[in-house]
């Protein structure tokens, strides 16, 4: 009996609870304040674009050398 309970709830409810939280989350995202942040972070992999990285500055790299 907790099944179908459960599942009617499932299948009405629950998908329009769902459904709500999936348009909150998009008008989230595309919120005129937005911009700014998400043009950073498209960003990120040109922020030092004018020296490119050395091997020496990554700390994985010198701890392979050491052993």
């Amino acid at each position: 009996m907790d099944y179908h309970i459960l599942r009617e709830f499932a299948d009405s409810w629950a998908m329009l609870l769902i459904f709500a939280l999936f348009i909150g989350v998009v008008a989230w995202a595309f919120r005129p304040g937005s911009r700014k942040t998400h043009e950073d972070t498209a960003n990120i992999p040109f922020r030092h674009d004018d020296k490119p990285a050395s091997p020496f500055d990554d700390p994985a790299a010198t701890q392979d050398r050491q052993g």
